[in-house]
């Protein structure tokens, strides 16, 4: 699959998986998607994608839902808000794309 190609996995728990087209710019702080107890407990899962906008710092000044489960959504932007990337001279984007599988 091409576009699987674009992708570099990271790998964040056995059950749950992140992939990000961009790499550019190299992750230095994650912190994982906490997967809803009631969601996981009844077995739905799914793929959720994220958009986001990175400073030149390396924050993650922006992060939203692109598509996928609202709920799996909510706590994959949650998570992201909160990682670290390596500073660049400029404004970077980045396409995540998070498996919950229950």
């Amino acid at each position: 699959m091409l576009l699987g190609s674009l992708f570099m996995l990271i790998t964040a728990a056995p059950a749950l998986h992140a992939q990000t087209e961009n790499n550019a710019r190299k992750l230095i702080y994650r912190v994982e998607p906490e997967y809803p107890a009631d969601l996981k407990r009844i077995g739905i899962g799914g793929y959720v994608r994220v958009e986001a906008t990175i400073s030149p710092s390396g924050a993650v000044e922006d992060a939203t839902i692109a598509g996928g489960n609202p709920v799996l959504a909510e706590a994959a932007v949650k998570a992201v808000k909160k990682w670290k990337y390596a500073p660049l001279d400029s404004k970077t984007k980045a396409k995540l794309v998070f498996h919950f599988a229950p």
